[in-house]
């Protein structure tokens, strides 16, 4: 969904339109999803902000400024919303459940799908597996990857690249 479109939308919620705020919903939860896996590493948790994110889009719309990024806007408040809901884990002692799968997941390879989780997270930093799972996983294009990210193209394809190389350079030390 362009830029346009999604301002557009916002517009359209600011002015109380529901079938606007549906529309958004179904154009951009997967990008949303996706960027907050990338925080949480589970479905559970995911689906949870998720909901917390679009009623705080819906609750805050006014505070949106018309001709912005809105996608930007939108994944800003993911971010804020998934360090939150971090924090109280970490106060609540909960976060050892991170790594527990929903039986949604249970359609993939578990110990696969571990395995490479463990290896993106110990060779990449945050900013990388965020890129890896935009692209990979949700199909992104290097160019989305960088309006999503508010980051220029370019250091999102180079990033992407070492990324790939780091990843590559762990299975093969683990004889993946």
């Amino acid at each position: 969904m362009k830029k346009r479109e999604i301002d557009y939308l916002l517009k359209l919620i600011a002015k109380g339109d529901n079938s606007a705020f549906e529309r958004l919903y179904i154009e951009t939860k997967h990008g949303v999803y996706a960027f907050l896996f990338s925080f949480f590493n589970n479905s559970s948790d995911c689906e949870d902000a998720m909901q917390t994110v679009y009623l705080k889009v819906k609750t805050n719309i006014s505070q949106y400024k018309v001709g912005s990024n809105g996608l930007a806007w939108i994944l800003q408040i993911a971010k804020h919303t998934a360090l939150n809901e971090i924090r109280a884990m970490n106060n609540r002692q909960k976060l050892c459940c991170r790594d527990e799968y929903s039986q949604a997941d249970a359609f993939v390879n578990v110990a696969i799908k571990d395995t490479l989780l463990t290896i993106m997270k110990r060779v990449l930093d945050e900013e990388e597996q965020r890129i890896i799972i935009l692209h990979v996983i949700w199909a992104y294009k290097h160019k989305e990857i960088a309006a999503i990210l508010n980051s220029p193209i370019g250091t999102i394809t180079s990033k992407y690249k070492r990324a790939v190389d780091k990843l590559k350079t762990a299975l093969k030390e683990e004889k993946l």
